[in-house]
């Protein structure tokens, strides 16, 4: 089936310089000036908005082409697709050769999501409920967290990632880190995406966050961030794969606990300086592509491109350390609070990252790896259910799934118009937001957000991902 006043849409598509079809759930589109780019193909439901600047956003990224060689090789997006900020729209996955672009990942490396379980049942929680969420806003909004760690953790943090990281502090544990089971933070390295570690190099870091001697005390980390980001409690309300669920320590009525941030100012920092050091290298006297998407190509500039890589690394490590502390903070309370609640890690992966392929690079921004037999973490809104999926490694979609439901609303529209709205009307009903800012109640309220039904179901229809579990909100931290 097809949208209504499908011809007229894409009429208007066409007007944008758009070459659009859509059929079986999925639009199909390219630059009708690029007939050599790959068409990229965007799975959205009958009935879900499409938006044509979200288009215009893959079709440029689809047709980046380095003149010294390099090219995008296939270009999908996920259902959650919308407008980016920076010119690439969120949910796209792009496979490159010869080639890699820094802006197709962006400023937020790493961003990602982490999963953990407790043995707690509901009733337990909400009897201490008022005072676990108070130590809770002294960490996450209070600065009463202490993350201190010497000059060394740092910069291991920044080169080996998680590992590094342990093994610094299992030589000089600091700050609230002291009272965590570091043998238990071991162990779970093996259910992080690619055990939380990259190849980075820590003198791509920050300067003020890497020095020689003495202690760091970053702001910055075991921060929540702000935007769509989020800690949230949450309650496993289905369990469909018992066989997984089983595998994977999760069951029905326990409590979950899922972590939604990035490499924070790190990878502003490292995203930044490679957007400008790609359009720097561009080559003298050549005209600036029009979507102002630059690539760098392996043919002109090796050492860049592997500087590049090695720098997202570097971000990468610091985002999996970032959610790493976040959830420690969370389970250290609720072991104050709660006692011998121990509250394992399920899994962690991440949703803005470029890693290898069989051909050169997929670079996913606001989608998940979704490998076959790997876990899958895909949140909906804070007043909808969230999921724990399977992948199904569906190489049409280059082995990727959703990162979330996608919004429909602007942030803009909702500061301008959702203050007059009603609780109902935003979706806000029953909804237990924990913020210091009210605005951002209303940013990130449910009718932002597209049905995340609708967006699993159709993933599951076309082989991208399977249920495992279903989860249910319960509060929601909001920085």
């Amino acid at each position: 089936m097809q949208p209504k006043n499908l011809k007229r849409l894409l009429r208007a598509l066409g007007r944008q310089g758009l070459d659009v079809s859509y059929n079986n759930q999925t639009y199909c589109v390219r630059l009708i000036n690029s007939p050599d780019a790959p068409v990229a193909e965007v799975l959205l439901p009958e009935g879900f908005p499409v938006e044509a600047k979200a288009l215009k956003q893959l079709a440029n990224l689809a047709s980046v082409r380095h003149p010294s060689g390099g090219c995008v090789c296939r270009a999908c997006a996920t259902p959650d697709f919308h407008p980016g900020d920076a010119g690439v729209a969120i949910g796209s996955v792009v496979e490159t050769v010869g080639q890699v672009i820094p802006s197709a990942v962006g400023s937020d490396i790493n961003c990602g999501m982490r999963l953990h379980v407790a043995d707690l049942t509901i009733e337990e929680f909400l009897a201490k409920r008022d005072q676990f969420v108070e130590q809770m806003k002294g960490d996450y909004f209070f600065g009463t967290r202490d993350v201190t760690m010497t000059a060394q953790a740092m910069q291991a943090l920044f080169q080996y990632g998680v590992p590094g990281w342990l093994d610094a502090m299992l030589d000089r544990p600091t700050g609230s880190v002291i009272k965590s089971d570091l043998q238990q933070l071991a162990e779970e390295s093996d259910v992080i995406f690619l055990s939380g570690s990259m190849d980075g190099d820590w003198k791509l870091a920050p300067e003020e966050l890497v020095p020689n001697t003495g202690l760091v005390r970053d702001g910055g980390l075991a921060t929540i961030g702000g935007g769509n980001h989020f800690v949230e409690v949450q309650r496993v309300d289905k369990v469909e794969n018992r066989t997984l669920a089983h595998a994977w320590g999760v069951r029905e009525g326990q409590l979950a606990f899922m972590i939604h941030s990035g490499s924070r100012n790190v990878g502003k920092y490292i995203g930044g300086m490679w957007r400008d050091k790609a359009k720097a290298a561009w080559q003298k006297g050549l005209k600036y592509p029009d979507s102002q998407i630059f690539p760098l190509s392996t043919s002109s500039h090796p050492q860049l491109v592997a500087s590049y890589l090695q720098a997202e690394a570097t971000a990468a490590n610091y985002g999996f350390v970032n959610r790493l502390l976040l959830a420690e903070l969370l389970r250290l309370r609720l072991r104050e609070v709660y006692k011998d609640v121990e509250a394992p890690l399920v899994y962690d992966l991440p949703h803005n990252i470029t890693l290898p392929s069989a051909k050169g690079w997929v670079t996913r921004k606001g989608a998940c790896p979704a490998y076959a037999g790997q876990p899958v973490i895909i949140p909906g809104s804070m007043g909808a259910y969230s999921y724990l999926m399977v992948g199904r490694g569906n190489s049409v979609f280059c082995d990727s799934a959703s990162h979330g439901a996608g919004r429909i609303r602007s942030r803009f529209d909702l500061n301008r118009r959702g203050a007059s709205q009603s609780e109902a009307q935003l979706g806000l009903t029953g909804v237990n937001c924990i913020t210091l800012r009210q605005e951002r109640r209303i940013e990130e309220a449910p009718a932002a957000y597209k049905p995340i039904q609708s967006v699993i179901d159709v993933q599951v229809e076309v082989g991208m991902v399977d249920v495992v579990a279903r989860l249910s909100p319960v509060l929601t931290f909001k920085a």
